[in-house]
């Protein structure tokens, strides 16, 4: 069965390279690589739970193993990046951005405001005083 989140055979053939390593078992995959990266991509496009995964997928279980595999050394990365830089040559656009925007909502503040507000009766390391009932 195809999903719209399937890869297109030019697309697999873009990133197929990162994704040919060992398994790390000295064994036969069990599943194809392009069925599980094709199972990550049904998880991530319509933010589907790990265990909806649908029954002609493999296990989630073994896709959630896999899509960290390819986290931890960086692989998934990698991808994400090459594929950024293809999308922005294909374009006419440079392969990588000039300038980046950094929301100031999502930067951390400093912490040296005076307190202020109820905090509703409770016990904490903050609060001058504690309820006492």
């Amino acid at each position: 069965m195809n999903y719209p989140s399937d890869l297109t055979d030019p697309q697999w053939e873009a990133i197929r390279q990162h994704l040919e390593f060992e398994n790390g078992y000295g064994n036969r995959r069990k599943h194809p690589i392009r069925l599980m990266v094709n199972a990550i991509f049904y998880l991530v496009k319509p933010g589907c739970p790990w265990r909806q995964l649908p029954k002609n997928f493999p296990n989630w279980k073994s896709v959630y193993s896999y899509y960290r595999r390819l986290c931890h050394p960086g692989t998934w990365e990698k991808i994400l990046d090459d594929w950024n830089r293809r999308t922005r040559l294909k374009s006419g656009r440079s392969p990588s951005p000039s300038y980046a925007i950094v929301d100031s909502q999502s930067g951390k503040t400093v912490y040296g405001g005076e307190e202020r507000g109820f905090d509703g009766g409770k016990k904490s390391q903050r609060s001058k005083t504690s309820y006492r009932g």
